[in-house]
Formats: structure tokens, C-alpha cells, sequence
């Protein structure tokens, strides 16, 4: 009796082993370390090169307190423009480039569950029920009852699994999850991409209305001006070729601001096809914009890497060819594959459930390509090259993200300690057109000085309301090169990506 029962546990252990190596497997291919940004190991950069704390010069723009802080979630709200914020609400539900990211990230998870699909055996039934008749005239043939109607029913199921032994299903699954996350933080780049945008033609109609406002109030004191120069003319005091000149300005002045609406009707109308909305029915009000750039926490850059959506997505696509080459490495193994089949078989109706009617088959298939002209080891090649291209393209995106912080730190710094020195000389072209119109009005000097004064100035007034709006973009750009409010604790895990669709992420869109 201990002798048969020591048998019985030694089958089932035995069989118990076996189906935990059939389940488990082992995984072929290279294990996936994520490499090292740059090639050539450095010294850890501290702070950014352009970042004005490097610099003496401390008149202009300042980085926001503490260093190493950096912006989270709405970052638009660090501008303090009710009017944006709402745009910026608007645009992450109705833009419609970001639903497209967005259907793209589902599609992606549901290629994950495809390849989970196939860690499972495959069952099937295929019922049937065929009459046939054959020749009379065969002659001397095998044919039974050659000349005779005949009836088949059946009702075969089937079930076949092919167990994951080397890998490859895992690691499609892999593959495929690595995917997501990489579409999940494309995602995510373009949410930044077209909140940046739409912050950058919001602040470019601020600019606008800002020059519009100059010309206007230009427009009103060439007016004037020419009122004066019309009156000493009649009068007989001035001469005609100072009317002429007055007349001139007035009018070149008044084509200046017309032109304005060229560009704050184009940016308008970007706004609107950003936020869902129809240009034909959306504005946006007036509202002159001549203020600073405010403080933007810029955080230390050993942070930077975990700061934007597109190097996080760049490290997940290795990880996705990573896979790949896994899976083209399990092509060099066998294929098992468990196979069954059963159901009932019978010339009529009646007895199709019979007993005897009964039809099975049982048995394993192994499988081995013995020669294939060196695909599978092109195949490797080919993924083994597309992850060393991958690498390259993942070091670049770090770099370009670097570039683009220090580009747009040297902006904004830059951009302020301008904007001081142009202050000062917009206010000395003003105080200049005051002194020259007084020694116009007492006979001192032509009228034709006093044109170049009033030039002088709105050359000024101009170049001051660009650089506030070059400012304003260049530390949105700031902003949106340090990864917005984003960082890589949001991108979804493996396992997230992995969840079963609710019923209103697979809805139609009507």
C-alpha cells in the first residue's frame, strides 16, 4: 500500500513539475538595463549653464525659489491670466489632435491583451451535416455502394495550446506593454505641445493689441500734429511741405495699424481650432499685454530626464526593441503545441448522440525549422540594429532637451536685461519728441525733424512690445522644454496599461 501510494505521488508530482515548466518557460533574449544618456560617463551637471544664477549681471528675469523645485500640473497658471487658463481647460478636453494621441493609446493597450491571448489554449466546434450521392458509374472502383445516397452529422469540438517555453509570447507581451507606456507619453507630448502653443498665441494677441494700442495712440497725435501744421499753414506762419509731411506720417501710421489685424486674426483663429471651436464663431478680447515674464521654477538638471514626456517615451521604445530581439531569438527553439479533439459522428440524427458515436484524438506536436537560409539570424541582426538605432535616437532627445533648456534659459535672460535698456531708450525717445516739437512750435527747427523724432519713438514703442512678447513665448518654450508639470511618476506602469477597457473607452464616437 506505501508502495503504490509513493508511485502516485511520485506521477503527480512528476506531472506537477512538468505543467509548471510548460507555464513558466524560460525567457531567451537580452535583459533589458536601460543605458546611460550620454556615452562618456561626466561630472554631474549642477546647475544649468545659462541659468541666471550664473551670471553676475542680476538686473532682469530671476529663476523661481528653491533650485531644485519644478512646476506640477496646470503650469499655465504661473502666468496669472484667467483667460488662458480656461483656453488651456478648453483645449485638454476638446483639442482634437490629442483625442487622436489618445485613441492611440488605446489601441495600444488593446494590443496587449491580444498578446496575452496567446498564453491560452484555443477551443473550437464546428458543427457540420453533409448528403452525398456516388456515381453509378464508376465501374471498377473502391467505392462502397457506388450508386448510393449517404448522410453525415457531426458535432466535433477542438482545443489546441502552445506552451509559452522560450518566451515569446512574454515577451510580445512586453513588447507590447513597452509600447503603450511609449504611447502613453506621446500622449502626453502632445498635451504639452499644444498647450505651449496655444500659451504662445494667446501672449502673441497680447502683443498684438499692445502695438495695436501704440499705433492708435500715435495715430491720434500724428492727427493732432497735422492739425497744428495745417493751422500755422493757413495761417501763414508754416509752409506747405511741412502739411505734406504731417499728412504722410498720418497716413503711414494709420496702414501700420491696419495691418495689426493680419496676424491677431490669424492667431485667433489657431486659438480656436486648438480648443475645439469654430473660428467663424470664436474671439478673443482685446486686451493690451506689455508686463514681464514671471519666475519659473527651472529645478536642478540631473531632473531633466524625468522631466519630459518624449525621453521617457524615447526609453521605452528600447525597451520595446529590447523585446523584440527576445522574441526573434525564440524562433531558434522547438514549438510544442497540445492538441485535442473530440465530439460525435453519425449517419442520422437520431443517433449522432449515441455513445458509439463518439470520435477523439489526443497527441503533442513538436516542431524544429532545421534550416532556414540564416532568416532567424537576419532577424536578430535586424532587431539587434534597430535597438542600437534606438539607443542613438534616445541619446539625441536628451541631448536636444538640454539644448532646448539652455536656448531658452539665454532667451529669456537675455531677452529682460534688453527690455531694461529698451525702456530707457523709449523713454529718451519721448523725452526727445517733447524737446523737438517745442523747438518746432517756437521756430527753432523744420517740421521734418520733428517727423524723424515721432519715428524714433514708435520705433522704440515697437521694439518694446516685441520683446515682451519674445520674452513671454521664449519662457512658455522654457516651460514646455523642461517638461511643463509633467514628470515620470504619471506614466502609466506595465501592469495600468495592461487593465481591461471600460465600456467608454471602447465607445463609438458619434
Amino acid at each position: 500500500m506505501f508502495k503504490t501510494m509513493t508511485n502516485i505521488q511520485l506521477k503527480l508530482s512528476t506531472s506537477l513539475s512538468l505543467a509548471t515548466l510548460l507555464l513558466s518557460g524560460c525567457m531567451v533574449g537580452p535583459k533589458y538595463h536601460a543605458p546611460p544618456p550620454a556615452p562618456a560617463a561626466e561630472a554631474p551637471v549642477v546647475t544649468y549653464k545659462e541659468s541666471p544664477t550664473q551670471f553676475q549681471e542680476t538686473d532682469g528675469w530671476r529663476v523661481a525659489q528653491p533650485q531644485d523645485a519644478m512646476l506640477r500640473g496646470k503650469w499655465w497658471e504661473v502666468y496669472n491670466e484667467p483667460e488662458l487658463n480656461a483656453l488651456e481647460d478648453q483645449l485638454n478636453i476638446n483639442n482634437e489632435n490629442v483625442k487622436q494621441f489618445f485613441e492611440s493609446f488605446m489601441e495600444a493597450r488593446t494590443l496587449i491583451a491580444q498578446a496575452r491571448s496567446e498564453l491560452y489554449p484555443t477551443a473550437g466546434i464546428g458543427p457540420s451535416y453533409t448528403r452525398s450521392r456516388s456515381s453509378s458509374n464508376l465501374g471498377v472502383s473502391g467505392t462502397a455502394n457506388p450508386g448510393h445516397e449517404s448522410s453525415l452529422g457531426s458535432l466535433p469540438a477542438n482545443i489546441s495550446w502552445e506552451p509559452d517555453l522560450w518566451g515569446r509570447v512574454r515577451n510580445t507581451i512586453h513588447e507590447q506593454q513597452y509600447s503603450a507606456q511609449l504611447s502613453a507619453a506621446d500622449l502626453e507630448n502632445e498635451k504639452l505641445t499644444e498647450q505651449a502653443s496655444l500659451a504662445e498665441f494667446f501672449f502673441e494677441i497680447r502683443g498684438q493689441d499692445a502695438l495695436q494700442r501704440i499705433l492708435n495712440d500715435t495715430v491720434e497725435a500724428d492727427k493732432k500734429a497735422l492739425e497744428l501744421t495745417q493751422a500755422q499753414y493757413d495761417t501763414g506762419i508754416g509752409d506747405r511741405i511741412s502739411v505734406v509731411e504731417a499728412q504722410t506720417t498720418l497716413q503711414s501710421v494709420q496702414s501700420q495699424a491696419l495691418n495689426l489685424g493680419v496676424a491677431r486674426a490669424q492667431f485667433e483663429h489657431a486659438i480656436a481650432v486648438l480648443v475645439g471651436a469654430n473660428p467663424s464663431q470664436f474671439s478673443i478680447q482685446v486686451k493690451p499685454l506689455l508686463t514681464n515674464s514671471p519666475p519659473i521654477p527651472i529645478g536642478m538638471p540631473s531632473a531633466l530626464l524625468e522631466r519630459r514626456p518624449d525621453i521617457a517615451g524615447a526609453e521605452r521604445k528600447l525597451a520595446a526593441a529590447n523585446a523584440q530581439i527576445g522574441i526573434a531569438y525564440a524562433a531558434y527553439y522547438p514549438t510544442l503545441t497540445l492538441g485535442a479533439s473530440g465530439g460525435f459522428e453519425s449517419s442520422s440524427w437520431k443517433h449522432l448522440f449515441d455513445w458509439p458515436s463518439r470520435v477523439w484524438s489526443i497527441g503533442p506536436t513538436v516542431s524544429e525549422t532545421v534550416y532556414d537560409g540564416g532568416l532567424r539570424r537576419a532577424t536578430v541582426n535586424q532587431f539587434i540594429t534597430t535597438y542600437n538605432s534606438d539607443v542613438a535616437s534616445y541619446r539625441q532627445t536628451v541631448l536636444t532637451a538640454f539644448q532646448q533648456v539652455e536656448d531658452n534659459l539665454a532667451a529669456v535672460r537675455i531677452l529682460s536685461q534688453q527690455i531694461l535698456k529698451q525702456e530707457q531708450a523709449t523713454s529718451s525717445a519721448e523725452e526727445g519728441l517733447k524737446l523737438e516739437t517745442s523747438r518746432y512750435e517756437t521756430g527753432i527747427d523744420p517740421y521734418i525733424d520733428v517727423v524723424t523724432a515721432q519715428t524714433t519713438l514708435l520705433s522704440n514703442q515697437e521694439t518694446l512690445a516685441s520683446l515682451h512678447v519674445q520674452e513671454m513665448t521664449a519662457s512658455v518654450q522654457l516651460v514646455e522644454a523642461l517638461g511643463g508639470g509633467w514628470d515620470r511618476t504619471q506614466l502609466p506602469t506595465p501592469a495600468q496599461v495592461s487593465q481591461k477597457l471600460t465600456k467608454a473607452e471602447t465607445t463609438i464616437q458619434k
